[in-house]
């Protein structure tokens, strides 16, 4: 009887050993096509003589990565780890998997995220004034709320039982008044003192305040991939622009002292 648990437990820990290994290899199989789907995607970039990827490989060539801007972009200086932009290979993924082949589709898609960015922002500052308006009045609320439960219970009593209990809490039923005043200072003309539905609302609005904020920073990531890839191609042109005059210089300097002789 023991000899045959024993043997299960052999056959079911063989069998656990079994599944993990085949998951391990399924994630490396992922992982195979993903890279090879990459390779497949950039050799076809390449092949079709894409100027951005032939810039990008022309800076890897001179510099080992890009460059960054000595004065950062508006998207840029938001990337805290900006190294990550001045991988070569990371910005080849970026123009091959957002299929740009051509410095003019670049700015195409760069305006395109642009426009995107601009309405995120906008959505984004709204339901954050909204949703900090919605906190503030929670907020007011649960400083008022002892107040109130202090007034109401003063309000349901009579005779000496009253008596004592405004005696007994003078300095809040004093300061009932101004509670009130101040919260009611926060509503809008209209509004109503509803506790249970701003906290509703500061739920579902922080869910979707974090989940814009999150597109957001995608966005700005985009964006400041373009503004480094942009960058080398002014940059680059600019350093072979001046590779280029230096023979012409040194020439003419070549030739002053001839005539100096």
């Amino acid at each position: 009887m023991i000899e045959n648990k024993n043997e299960a437990s052999k056959n079911i820990e063989k069998a656990l050993q079994a599944l993990e290994q085949a998951k391990a290899m399924l994630e490396l199989a992922k992982q195979e096509v993903q890279s090879i789907q990459y390779a497949k995607i950039r050799n076809a970039a390449v092949s079709m003589k894409n100027e951005v990827m032939e810039m990008i490989a022309k800076v890897r060539e001179r510099k080992g990565r890009l460059d960054l801007p000595i004065v950062s972009g508006k998207h840029l200086r938001k990337i805290s780890d900006r190294t990550v932009l001045q991988s070569a290979d990371n910005a080849e993924r970026f123009i091959t998997t957002r299929k740009i082949d051509s410095f003019e589709s670049l700015a195409k898609y760069t305006a395109d995220m642009e426009q995107k960015y601009g309405q995120l922002d906008s959505v984004h500052l709204s339901k954050g004034q909204k949703l900090s308006r919605l906190k503030e009045l929670s907020k007011m609320y649960a400083l008022y709320e002892p107040y109130r439960t202090t007034y109401k219970e003063s309000q349901s009593l009579k005779g000496i039982a009253k008596m004592k209990f405004d005696k007994e809490h003078k300095e809040s039923l004093a300061k009932y008044p101004e509670m009130r005043g101040r919260l009611q200072n926060l509503l809008e003309q209209g509004e109503k003192i509803t506790p249970k539905q701003w906290k509703a609302e500061i739920q579902s609005l922080q869910a979707e305040y974090d989940s814009i904020s999150k597109e957001k920073s995608k966005t700005a990531t985009e964006l400041a991939y373009a503004e480094v890839i942009s960058y080398n191609k002014k940059n680059l042109e600019r350093e072979l622009q001046n590779e280029s005059r230096q023979p012409n210089r040194q020439q003419s300097k070549a030739k002053r002292r001839e005539e100096e002789i």
